[in-house]
């Protein structure tokens, strides 16, 4: 399947229909840091593809399938799957022929970043029951629309906020599980292996492997990918180290290694990326 080019672009087209709802037309949704919600009843060419996005992002389809790209991969999004993408990363996403795809979502505002959101065993991409937020949004929707009475405004976007969270921090996943990523983004330069992981964790290889597919959407390694690079964007803007100390402090031998990797999973290269933030 072809992918679109990843530069900044918005494309709805005549097949697609989006109805949103924005923070400073509802005070409830700015109490939570939330920019905007929406839904989209999509079809191509719908496309959307952010650069630098300001905020948290969540989405989850309840209808059809798109594809999105997610740690430096396209995936498939499809009904019951949710997406959760943090602040200041390459995030896209897209219809696909011949399907149309039915999709809610709520994006955060650069002042709350990646807020309590994100931590370290936030789900990329994962399974969710996508018809209660859908149902919250278009309650609020509804309430927006007709009566528009502060106290109802405010239960939906209590519900909203619930919900997302309630994915981003499942109360399912296990103590010992939140431990260990905890532990890694803690020391990321630590030559991280999969027996070392499975070890922590007190289970096997294989079985750590499916539970971070089921809880995360990502391999054990993957996620160490994450919360290194994650690690790197915030020294990138927040020191003048150079990209070999930088390289070395996240676990990488090679800066040119750590670049390519710092490039597929975010759309920049370091020197980019720290050069955006300090424009």
């Amino acid at each position: 399947m072809k992918h679109p080019a990843l530069v900044e672009t918005h494309r709805v087209g005549p097949h697609t229909r989006e109805r949103i709802v924005r923070a400073a037309d509802c005070p409830a949704l700015a109490a939570h840091g939330i920019a905007h919600v929406g839904v989209a009843d999509a079809a191509v060419p719908y496309t959307m593809v952010r650069t630098d996005l300001p905020g948290a992002y969540f989405l989850a389809c309840f209808e059809g399938e798109g594809r999105i790209l997610l740690d430096g991969r396209w995936q498939r999004c499809t009904a019951g799957t949710a997406c959760l993408a943090p602040a200041h990363v390459l995030h896209a996403f897209h219809a696909v022929p011949g399907r149309r795809w039915g999709f809610v979502w709520v994006r955060y505002g650069p002042e709350t970043g990646q807020g309590p959101l994100i931590n370290s065993s936030a789900p990329v991409l994962a399974k969710c029951a996508a018809e209660p937020i859908h149902a919250a949004v278009e309650g609020l929707f509804h309430e927006q629309a007709a009566g528009r009475q502060p106290w109802s405004l405010h239960h939906w976007g209590e519900l909203i906020q619930g919900y997302v969270t309630r994915f981003a921090q499942p109360w399912h996943v296990e103590d010992r599980l939140a431990k260990l990523w905890e532990a890694v983004a803690a020391e990321p330069g630590r030559p991280w292996t999969l027996t070392e992981l499975a070890r922590r964790s007190h289970c096997s290889g294989e079985h750590l492997r499916r539970l971070c597919r089921r809880q995360l959407g990502r391999t054990p390694m993957q996620q160490v990918t994450y919360l290194r690079l994650r690690h790197a964007a915030a020294m990138l803007t927040g020191s003048d180290d150079k990209l070999e100390i930088i390289a070395t402090a996240v676990g990488y031998a090679n800066p040119f290694v750590f670049s390519n990797t710092f490039k597929r999973w975010t759309g920049w290269r370091p020197s980019e990326y720290r050069a955006r933030k300090a424009a």
